[in-house]
């Protein structure tokens, strides 16, 4: 029997369109995540003091947009956070990753399976993101000594991270935000394994594409195999008695490495911008008599590391999401005040998406997620650096853990994790879409098209429904927004709400598919110098496999069939 839509009401509407605009300004990029969260949280205050809900009074709607700041889910997802920093910082995960080495060393590809167990079991009980930033680097160091190359590894690796989030309610920011607001919306608590044994299904109806296929869709994107190395663009200071100084770029050029590429005008005064790989770069300052960094910088460098008997340090320093480094500049990160290392050059993130730097502009434009920054200084100040603004390292130094608190890391974490085993108990977008009756009339709407389909089907449809948001849109956004709509669903269908609400957990995790979609994807993205459609290629399938895979056992463990 079908069924009659009803027009939704105003309230309804402004709320879709917010959502609609936050979706888009996600997507487009032109505006960081947080500042397009804020301001749709001003939008749902402002629009419901001076238009409340039926029933409300104006301090309502104030009350709906700002009490998420003091959500239970909120300061258990920072605490997280912190705690899996924790875990990295004091080096408590070390021994796992040494492990590994010793593994790949008797078997490349019993290497290969023993890090993806090991990568999803971790990324059970600790963030994703930290998780990654310790694999990162054992992966590159395995690559250089002899296994296989990073870019066949490190994005089935992050597929393995990604899944392992996805088995228990803590395991990524996004599994908490669906579970609590399921929970507020009458939802029985789950525990926090509570669907495990349904991930860990899919997971073993997954692992043999992401252990034995997904590497042979990746290129080798090594040098050894004739792939281009990384390149840093760098502006070059050239010495007084340089050469160089007004040389036309034709006979720069012959006196240069074959792989460097000048920038603009051959040498503007006595500075000269260049792109070429780290080794180049190196032949390139000792032909010109050159720095990559004021004179003044390399000079105090120089002769404080000359009183100490330590040596200069060149390592290459990835840019995370939550990097202090994002949208500041080569001069206005301040990193030789700050740590007294140099920046001598900056490999920018392939993003075909959005537009690239001008040539002027390529070296001072702000830094971005995926960024790679070759840098200068001692080993300690190189260290503190990648610690205080929440870098990695990927060649050169390497960052030394605080060894001697990483017991104590790991007897924190395990007071945190337990407790919540036992039953976790009982923001602003998703709140406005149910209350506003936005999430009805969705819900009206989508089972309209979804009436005639078996259970099976309509979880399945829902999954991927919110796994497209997901891949291009904020997965959070897309938790936010999904949970009230399968709410609704569920009554307007006749379906148990938790499958549904499962269905919606499990699609926004099944973020494999495109590199802007969860901050791990854009952390491998420059490290194993990936496409986009390196991403489609292995991540599409791996989607269906997941969709199918858990909408079927979903329909088993709840005995819809």
């Amino acid at each position: 029997m079908s069924r009659l839509l009803t027009a939704p009401s105003a309230h309804a509407i402004g709320a879709m369109l917010l959502t609609a605009a936050m979706f888009y300004g996600f997507v487009s990029g032109r505006a960081r995540v947080e500042i397009i969260s804020l301001l749709t949280i001003s939008a749902i205050a402002l629009g419901l003091y001076w238009f409340p809900l039926p029933g409300q009074a104006p301090t309502d709607g104030l009350k709906l947009a700002f009490e998420g700041f003091g959500h239970y889910a909120l300061i258990t997802i920072c605490a997280l956070m912190v705690l899996g920093r924790g875990l990295v910082t004091t080096g408590a995960l070390e021994p796992a990753a040494r492990l590994l080495t010793r593994v790949w060393q008797f078997n490349r590809q019993i290497g290969l399976l023993v890090t993806l167990l090991l990568a999803f079991g971790m990324s059970m009980m600790v963030n994703d993101t930290p998780v990654l930033v310790l694999m990162l680097p054992v992966m590159a160091a395995i690559a250089a000594n002899g296994g296989l190359p990073a870019s066949r590894t490190l994005i089935p690796v992050n597929s393995a991270v990604l899944i392992g989030g996805m088995s228990t309610t803590i395991g990524t920011s996004t599994n908490l935000l669906v579970v609590s607001i399921a929970g507020d919306l009458g939802l029985p608590p789950m525990s926090v394994f509570h669907f495990t044994p349904i991930v860990l299904l899919a997971a073993l109806v997954a692992l043999p594409f992401i252990w034995l296929v997904m590497p042979r869709l990746l290129p080798d994107n090594s040098v050894e195999a004739g792939h281009e190395p990384r390149r840093f663009t760098a502006m070059l200071r050239l010495g007084e008695n340089s050469f160089a100084r007004n040389l036309p770029r034709d006979q720069m050029a012959a006196r240069l490495p074959a792989d460097v590429e000048i920038l603009g005008d051959a040498a503007m005064g006595d500075q000269m911008l260049v792109r070429a790989s780290h080794d180049a770069l190196e032949e390139t300052m000792r032909i010109l008599g050159a720095t990559a960094a004021p004179a003044w910088l390399m000079d105090r460098l120089h002769s404080g590391y000359s009183r100490t008997g330590e040596d200069l340090t060149v390592a290459e320093l990835a840019v995370t999401k939550d990097s202090g480094l994002v949208g500041k500049g080569v001069a206005s990160a301040n990193v030789a005040e700050l740590y007294n290392v140099a920046i001598l050059g900056v490999h920018r993130a392939h993003r075909p998406w959005i537009a690239q730097p001008v040539v002027e502009t390529a070296v001072e434009s702000p830094f971005d997620e995926g960024d790679i920054l070759l840098v200068a200084g001692s080993l300690g100040s190189i260290e503190r650096m990648s610690l205080a603004e929440n870098m990695f390292v990927l060649d050169g130094a390497k960052e030394l853990p605080r060894t001697a608190k990483a017991s104590l890391a790991l007897a924190i974490m395990a007071a945190a994790v337990l407790p919540a085993s036992i039953g976790l108990v009982p923001i602003a977008i998703g709140r406005i879409v149910l209350e506003s009756g936005a999430a009805s009339w969705l819900s009206e709407l989508i089972a309209l098209g979804l009436q005639f389909l078996p259970p099976a089907g309509v979880l399945a449809a829902v999954m991927l429904f919110v796994t497209i948001l997901t891949n291009f849109a904020s997965n959070t956004t897309a938790a936010a927004v999904g949970t009230p709509i399968a709410f609704s669903l569920g009554q307007q269908l006749g379906i148990p709400v938790e499958p549904l609400v499962l269905a919606v957990l499990f699609g926004c995790n099944l973020c494999y598919a495109t590199p802007v979609d969860y901050q791990t994807n854009m952390l491998i993205m420059s490290a194993g110098d990936y496409r986009f459609k390196d991403y489609t290629r292995t991540g599409l399938p791996l989607v269906a496999i997941m969709v199918v895979t858990l909408s079927g056992l979903l329909v088993l463990r709840y005995g819809l069939y």
